[in-house]
């Protein structure tokens, strides 16, 4: 099974996360799309980022009516810091019968180059492009790259920060959410 890998902190997850992870999982090769949850880095002010099991039952509840979309909570058991050539690793280990992608944004690739092991990463994996709003051609160190696919798809300029100042200043983000994720918020009163 071919499985593209979203990592965020969906902090909160919104229908932009849905939509291009569902892009992917119907107009590319991949089978599913995994919403990595990264976990709150202990060595970083906590901020408004909510807790980890939060995120992830607002992710749980977002994609429980996509069955190609799924929430991954793999990261939470590895050691902090984490870098992503360690989860790609563990997960291959636990799941010999898949074959696992990255999935970045446009301005994420700029800087892919620093990323611990890239190399290692671009061995063994893909790597799907989503685009992003930009006044010029985003040029990289991996231009026409065999195993960077950039995908033909809807660009989505929402973001959770948005989100959680919006909800801050009282401002109504319903149709920002999924459904299920604007209940846990309201119930919850979360970034009030």
């Amino acid at each position: 099974m071919k499985v593209g890998l979203y990592f965020g902190s969906f902090n909160p997850i919104h229908i932009g996360h849905l939509v291009i992870a569902n892009h992917l999982a119907e107009y590319s090769d991949l089978d599913q799309v995994w919403f990595v949850v990264t976990p709150h880095n202990p060595f970083k002010k906590k901020s408004s980022l909510l807790d980890n099991y939060q995120r992830l039952e607002m992710v749980y509840r977002a994609t429980k009516d996509y069955t190609k979309l799924q929430p991954c909570d793999i990261e939470f058991n590895l050691p902090q810091p984490n870098y992503t050539i360690n989860t790609l690793a563990y997960l291959q280990e636990k799941h010999p019968d898949h074959a696992f992608s990255l999935i970045m944004g446009e301005d994420n690739l700029k800087s892919f180059h620093k990323w611990r092991n890239y190399e290692l990463i671009l061995e063994n994996h893909h790597i799907y492009v989503y685009p992003r709003i930009s006044k010029n051609k985003i040029e990289t160190l991996f231009n026409g790259h065999k195993k960077i696919h950039h995908i033909d798809g809807p660009i989505m300029e929402l973001s959770s920060t948005f989100i959680r100042n919006s909800i801050k200043v009282g401002k109504n983000i319903k149709p920002m959410l999924p459904e299920f994720v604007w209940e846990y918020l309201d119930e919850m009163n979360f970034y009030k």
